[in-house]
């Protein structure tokens, strides 16, 4: 069975158009915000994409297809939100890489040329992973953050309306 890439990249740079509109009119205590609840602000979700932009999707990918005799470089995406320090970047740099990154990527997919996607590795904790399994988590994980981001972006309209409240458009 095989990936039809070119849906694949319409796809993630329709996707990009959402984060583009989703982010558009975030201010920089908006994107800083975390609810009491805790989680990651608009900021570390967005350097979090920028990042697994860069080293994982895109870069395993390729380790799979063409570097099979090499080791995937180790990522630990949740341990980057602090020892990256993305809550004290500035959302316009962050944004500005990640839309980089995300050109960068969807030049990379258009020039792949009969890619074998059923090329495998083994994750250590998720087990066996062909190529497309990473192709398709790659479109997951955007959705993933989309909907996350617009959780997160509720959340803050809810937790700043005051004294007004937001119940009537409905709960999440």
């Amino acid at each position: 069975m095989s990936i039809d890439l070119d849906r694949v990249i319409r796809a993630l740079r329709s996707q990009l158009e959402a984060f583009r509109a989703l982010y558009r009119g975030v201010n920089a205590e908006e994107a800083s915000w975390r609810p009491e609840s805790g989680g990651w602000s608009l900021l570390e979700i967005l350097g979090h994409i920028a990042d697994e932009e860069r080293e994982d999707f895109r870069r395993r990918i390729d380790y799979t297809l063409h570097r099979p005799d090499e080791e995937w470089p180790p990522i630990d995406p949740v341990a980057w939100v602090t020892e990256r320090d993305y809550a004290g970047r500035e959302l316009a740099d962050v944004w500005a890489d990640f839309e980089e990154q995300r050109k960068r990527s969807l030049a990379w997919l258009a020039e792949l040329d009969n890619p074998d996607w059923a090329a495998q590795r083994t994750h250590p904790v998720a087990g066996p992973l062909r190529a497309g399994d990473l192709m398709a988590s790659w479109e997951a994980h955007d959705l993933l953050h989309l909907r996350q981001i617009s959780h997160r972006r509720h959340q803050y309209i809810s937790a700043n309306s005051g004294p007004y409240s937001s119940r009537y458009a409905g709960d999440w």
